[in-house]
């Protein structure tokens, strides 16, 4: 090569070598200025800053930090989990569709039957095998781990976190994502209480795994969750959920939250911990205002006088309880409570009739 071929030569090296240089230099500086870009944690940009070189649009500054998840409900053929598959999803689609910021993204019905439903069309379905038969013993629940199993191993979910749900949830406003850090976000359940079974509970979670506290008072729904984490968890959740069924001194003591327990273990196994929200749901009618809580959970009857009054534990003049529809859907346009009932028992029931008056065919079942 001649004196002028290596003098060409070394001028492109040099010009590659500056144009690599300022490309990182630039790369790395918007990590640094832009705390919404992925891998940084941090709040997200305000208005005022500005990205390096060229300015991105507001918008689409924030699109880049969003975090979307996928909404998960396991549930059985049975009308009484139809109908409240229906109502939880056409919230679901409401609240998501009239906040397309939000990190709300696809929702997924993990039907554990075996076989298709007639909400297959309406409801996005994945369509899991039962277990063998006699297995669950009875509690239907025990299908839901073995379902996640399935579900994790079969479908393309695009979303990197989960949020598991179940089908008496009502979504009340856009749930942004809650977990961070490589923790999940849950509910803490006053029922849950690791210490109060420790004896029981070292069997599956020996003392050289640690604390009995490193069990959080939660079970699996509602649950946020990276989707990489839930893959680690829901074999062991499964495998748990079935041995502690067998042992009938932990049968007894979890009865029928025994699933809860089972998952609440798995994800301490596997080094998962979680941020305990509080304000991720109510429960009426204990808890009387919605306020800034994203899911109402309708699991606990709801009995009054007329008065206004509350008569747990013995049927009301008024009443809403969702077991009284386990063979058919509850009717269009409920009666509402009476004068004196908390809000929280208001809204569940309009929100039931909304739905129920908006979703076609609704006595399809």
């Amino acid at each position: 090569m001649g004196s002028g071929g290596r003098f060409l030569y070394y001028l492109l090296l040099t010009l590659a070598v500056a144009l690599i240089t300022y490309n990182a230099i630039i790369s790395s500086t918007a990590i640094l200025l832009n705390p919404g870009f992925p891998g940084r944690r941090g709040a997200p940009p305000s208005r005022s800053s500005s990205d390096p070189v060229v300015q991105m649009p507001f918008d689409r500054r924030r699109a880049v930090g969003r975090r979307p998840f996928h909404t998960a409900v396991t549930a059985s053929d049975s009308v009484y989990n139809a109908w409240q598959c229906r109502v939880m999803y056409y919230w679901f689609k409401k609240v998501r569709d009239a906040t397309p910021e939000s990190e709300m993204g696809g929702f997924t019905r993990i039907l554990h039957s075996g076989r298709p439903d007639k909400l297959v069309d309406e409801i996005p379905t994945f369509v899991a095998d039962p277990l063998p038969a006699g297995t669950d013993q009875g509690y239907i629940v025990l299908n839901r781990p073995w379902a996640f199993v399935q579900w994790l191993q079969k479908a393309d979910i695009q979303e990197e976190y989960i949020l598991m749900a179940e089908p008496d949830h009502i979504i009340v406003k856009p749930i942004p994502n809650l977990a961070k850090a490589g923790l999940g976000a849950a509910f803490p359940f006053f029922y849950i209480e690791p210490k109060k079974f420790e004896s029981v509970l070292r069997k599956y979670y020996p003392e050289d795994r640690g604390q009995i506290a490193d069990i959080d008072p939660i079970g699996n729904s509602p649950v946020i969750i990276e989707k990489a984490s839930l893959l680690k968890i829901a074999p062991t959740w499964m495998n748990l959920s079935l041995a502690m069924k067998k042992n009938p001194e932990a049968d007894k003591a979890f009865g029928w939250v025994l699933e809860m327990y089972a998952y609440a273990v798995a994800s301490a196994l596997n080094g998962v911990g979680n941020i305990l929200h509080k304000d991720f749901m109510i429960q009426p009618p204990w808890d009387l205002e919605v306020g800034d809580k994203y899911i109402i959970h309708y699991t606990y009857g709801c009995d009054y006088n007329m008065k206004g009054e509350l008569t747990y534990g013995k049927i009301g003049e008024w009443r809403f309880d969702k077991r009284s529809f386990g063979q058919k859907p509850p009717p269009r346009n409920l009666p509402l409570p009476p004068d004196g009932v908390p809000q929280s028992v208001v809204t569940l029931v309009k929100m039931v009739n909304e739905a129920s008056a908006n979703i076609p065919n609704w006595d399809i079942f």
